[in-house]
């Protein structure tokens, strides 16, 4: 029976020999990733020397051949050091935002590199990073053991493309699981009605201009960096619309940033309800540069000195606003979840919906930003009228 080959990327017996002249030469077949055995040698000084040169060729071989810099002995904290890389390309591509980058190097700073840093990446077993995840969820949450085994799985799935490993292990893990879809919740008509009052008789509220900011993103149903960055010119009273094109991010090392939607859905032509450009009206009349304002890109919703306003120090706002009796629940994300409510009540269709709210699936829209639980009389009179007698 003939001998089996030596596998894809290994090296048989290492034999040394001196040689003539002095020194000596160190040999061994190695079978290439074309599937070519091929007799290789080096020469060292000593015995030693010939060994750890051949040793090396084999090694250097090992990544040429592959076709990558990751190979199986690499260690995960390199393979990641490359694959933050890419992350980082991507976001000055404009095909990932800051916030996301920003999110996956803490995580992997925070959990995945002290868990699996020193490893080699052949070592990244299913098993491992399964329990890190699971060590993750039960120490944090579900949502940042999402984050992190995506993390994983985009170190892994990048050695996978270089070769280093023949499968990517966070595709066997155990579903990470919340515990239960949590119930989407929005303002009522009384409570929106409430929620407002609470804020006009709030000096600081006011101050922070958190009255018109709340009735514009109810009026569209915006996100907070989205409501934030519109400018004047993307203003049309006339027409009573407004042009999403822009967020508003807080980059690390860089300050603000006004960034494109992630997504084309991002980008949106919005109309306008009459309250919403009434009170657009108002603020400019009551804007110090006058008619100046309308028709240029000054912020709508500036900061205390004119400028772009953060998101971040806008949400803390809203936190203190709210207090901690009966509004406590208030994010500014439940504005966008009233929006969407309100138009799924008035039969509006998931994509119409969807569209609102920039979103590219209408099945995001209806999972996490409409408001169910509520009885449909109409439901039962359809019934009675079949079943009744």
């Amino acid at each position: 029976m003939a001998r089996p080959p030596l596998p894809v990327g290994t090296h048989g017996k290492i034999k040394v020999t001196g040689k003539p002249g002095g020194g000596f030469v160190a040999k061994a077949k190695y079978r290439d990733f074309d599937g070519v055995t091929r007799l290789v040698e080096r020469s060292g000084h000593t015995e030693t020397a010939a060994r750890n040169r051949l040793r090396e060729a084999f090694r250097d071989r090992s990544t040429q051949s592959s076709g990558g810099l990751i190979v199986g002995e690499t260690k995960f904290s390199a393979a990641a050091d490359l694959w933050l890389s890419e992350v980082r390309s991507a976001v000055d591509a404009g095909d990932m935002s800051p916030s996301s980058a920003d999110l996956y190097e803490r995580q992997l700073r925070n959990y995945v590199t002290p868990a699996l840093g020193e490893l080699r990446i052949r070592e990244v077993t299913t098993p491992r990073v399964d329990a890190l995840l699971q060590a993750v969820r039960k120490r944090r949450s579900a949502a940042t053991a999402k984050v992190v085994r995506s993390v994983v799985s985009g170190v892994m799935g990048l050695a996978a493309r270089h070769g280093a490993t023949a499968m990517n292990p966070t595709r066997e893990t155990k579903k990470i699981s919340s515990g239960g879809q949590r119930r989407v919740r929005a303002l009522s008509a009384d409570e929106r009605v409430r929620w407002l009052a609470q804020l006009e008789a709030d000096a600081f509220a006011v101050r922070k201009d958190l009255p018109d900011l709340t009735r514009f993103m109810l009026a569209t149903g915006v996100r907070i960096g989205e409501a934030l960055a519109v400018s004047w010119d993307e203003i049309d009273l006339g027409a009573r619309t407004v042009d999403i094109e822009w967020t508003l991010v807080r980059v690390r090392g860089e300050g603000l940033r006004r960034l494109p939607p992630k997504t084309d859905s991002g980008r949106r032509t919005l109309p306008l309800p009459a309250f919403a450009v009434e009170m657009l009206r108002e603020r400019y009349a009551a804007s110090p540069t006058g008619e100046q304002v309308l028709g240029v890109a000054a912020p709508v919703f500036p900061d205390a000195v004119g400028g772009w306003r953060d998101p971040s120090n806008t949400r803390r706002d809203l936190r203190t606003a709210r207090g901690t009796d009966g509004f406590g629940w208030v994010t500014s994300h439940v504005f966008r979840k009233t929006c969407a409510t309100i138009l799924d009540e008035a039969r509006f269709t998931p994509r119409q919906i969807a569209d609102q709210l920039g979103h590219a699936r209408p099945s995001l829209t209806q999972d996490v930003y409409v408001a169910r639980k509520l009885a449909n009389t109409a439901t039962a009179d359809a019934l009675h009228d079949e079943l009744g007698t």
